[in-house]
This record gives C-alpha cells, structure tokens and sequence, in this order.
C-alpha cells in the first residue's frame, strides 16, 4: 500500500526543496548531529575528560585548556595531538603559535612528526583570524586536519601594538572583542567541517574574598569552546624525599558530555612522563574495589599490593578493568544522564 502523502510532509518537502543552505537536512539526517568522530588516547582518564566515557576521546569542535604557566597545559595539548595522528597517521595539524616555547623536540618527546605539522607564527589576534578563517573556508568535511592554538591568552591586538608604538599606555578594549569574534566565526566551521581545536590559554585570580581562576581572553572562548579545562598542581612527593612529578587536576568548567565542576586526577612523573592509570586507584577504593584499611597496602582479589605496585601497571589494571564494574562506575560518576529535562509529577496520597 502507498504510503499518504499528507499536508505535513508537503510543507516539510517544499521548505526542503527551497532552503538556501548547502547543509539544511531532516534533523536525523544532519550531518551536525551524525555520529562523530572520536580520538581516543591511550590515558583513560583524559578520554573521560573529553567525552565521560572510558573509551572515548576528542571530538570535533573547540576545547580550551587553561591555567597558570607550568601547568602542563601544552603537554595535554600535545598529548591530544599525538592521538590524533595516531589515529590519522596522514592527518595534519595547524599549529599557531604566540608563546614560541615549544620547540620540535616537544612534538617529538609525544612520538609527533614534524612532518604532520604546520608552524604558523602569530603576533595578533587580527593576523590569526583571518588566516584561520581562510583555511577552514579551503578544508572539506572529511579532511583529518586539526588546529592548536598555543596560546590565546598571549596574543595582542593590532590596537594594542598601535599604542606601543605610539608611547600609549592606554588599556585597550578591543582585544577581548576581537578574540570573541574569532570564536564567534571559526567555531560553526569547526563543527560542520568536523574538526577539533584546541586552545591554550592562562587563567587570572579574582580579587574576591576567596579568588577563583577565570580564562583569559574575555567571554568569547567561554561561549564557543564546547569543553574548558582549568588545570590545578600538586607536588609529587613523599615526607623527606625529592620533587618527583605533579599530580594535575582538571578541573571541568565546562562541558556538553560530563558534569561541570568535575575533577579529574591526573599524574606525571618526571622519569615516566604521564602516568596511564592515573586517578584509578582513588575510583576503586571509592566503588569499593580496592580495599586500603590496612595502612600502607591495597587489597584486592585477596592479594595485597604497594601503591608502587599498582599505580602504574598495566597488568593489574587490565585484569581489574575486565573483572570488575570499574568503568560503569566512572562513567556513572563523570558522565551527564541521557533522558528528558523534565521531572515528571508523582502521585502522593494526602491524607
């Protein structure tokens, strides 16, 4: 039997047919709510920072990473990089750089190509704008290509060069607009052309009672970023020894896939570099996998181990991964609910 043409479908056909816009569809055939594409990487704990899955990883559009200098903030970056070549061996990365601190041996320590990456020096936000509009306008959907900004927080404004050149020492109120407009323009290429960006940026203390960490650059980043970390530091190292790494927190201050204000452990050690399983140990004894009442060793599957054991080990992680509810526990944690907004009424009997 042939299907009814009704009213409805005829308006939806004619609307269709008359649209301007290369990528309007049916909402199910969007190309912007299509499956995305995900990069994993080999850290689990940062991949539930970008996505609230265990498997999961960086997704295409904007994902600003803050904080004060020495915070590793290029080295996640770089970390994010490495992935995605991992999986694109062919891809190509743009890199804008401001800061001009990180050198090819940088690149090179993330098992990176040079090869794979485009050095674009920048002095202005003007000057980055329009370049990176320019290549998004030439880049089609499909072509695995990624940007990194390093960084947005040290970029000036052609006003701002203007006036030293001049002997002005005015603050200049442009800036943060221009870094607005940059997102404002780049951030829908970047999500109908599927490709992911990542933004360096510093962070400034508040002159509140009790200060808090705010990104640089103004509200645009904040808008336009889908994910922004700010990142806090720890000192590794036990009672009368030396500096052995940093155990970094990200903290979630924005996010479309987990909880904000989420804090996500991560450490490095200055030997190792950055530790796969990190933030593990403190989920199992929280889901109550691994047990640590007795001081100085941890329990599990009737076998005790030493924190310098376990923290690192790919064995014992795997075998507790595989037999236990390790992951469905971190993703109930981390990961925002699926289902409606709204809270439907319950019956109560009044008596």
């Amino acid at each position: 039997m042939a299907k009814v043409k009704t009213k409805t479908n005829a308006l939806r056909e004619r609307i269709l047919k008359n649209t301007t816009l290369t990528e309007t569809a049916m909402l199910a055939d969007s190309i912007v709510f299509q499956k995305k594409d995900m990069v994993p990487t080999v850290v689990p704990m940062v991949n539930v920072a970008l996505s609230g899955r265990f498997d999961g990883g960086m997704l295409p559009g904007a994902v600003m990473i803050a904080g004060p200098s020495k915070h590793f903030k290029t080295a996640f970056g770089l970390l994010l990089v490495s992935a995605f070549l991992e999986k694109y061996p062919e891809g190509i990365i743009l890199f804008y750089d401001s800061e001009f601190g990180t050198p090819e041996s940088y690149f090179k320590t993330f098992n990176i190509n040079p090869d794979n990456v485009i050095h674009c020096p920048v002095t202005t936000v003007e000057d980055m704008t329009h370049d990176m509009v320019v290549q998004l306008n030439g880049l089609s959907r499909g072509e695995h290509v990624m940007i990194m900004i390093d960084s947005v927080g040290n970029l000036a404004s052609n006003k701002e060069l203007e006036d030293a050149e001049k002997g002005k020492d005015t603050v200049d109120m442009t800036r943060a607009k221009r870094i607005k407009a940059l997102f404002r323009m780049i951030v829908p290429k970047l999500n109908l052309k599927a490709i992911p960006l990542i933004a360096i940026n510093h962070t400034y203390k508040t002159l509140e009672m009790f200060s808090k960490d705010v990104t640089g650059g103004g509200t645009g980043p904040i808008y336009g970023a889908n994910d922004i970390w700010v990142v806090g530091r720890q000192q590794d190292k036990e009672k009368g020894e030396d500096l052995k790494g940093f155990d970094f927190i990200i903290n979630i201050e924005k996010s479309r896939t987990i909880k904000e204000k989420s804090k996500i452990p991560i450490s490095v050690s200055f030997e190792e570099g950055i530790k796969r399983w990190s933030g593990l140990v403190d989920l199992a004894i929280e889901a109550g996998i691994l047990d640590n009442s007795t001081k100085g060793s941890y329990t599990w599957d009737n076998a005790k181990f030493k924190l310098s054991d376990i923290e690192n080990n790919t064995e014992f992680w795997t075998k507790v991964l595989s037999n236990t509810n390790l992951i469905e526990f971190i993703e109930k944690k981390y990961l925002l609910p699926e289902g409606g907004i709204i809270i439907e009424d319950k019956e109560v009997e009044v008596a």
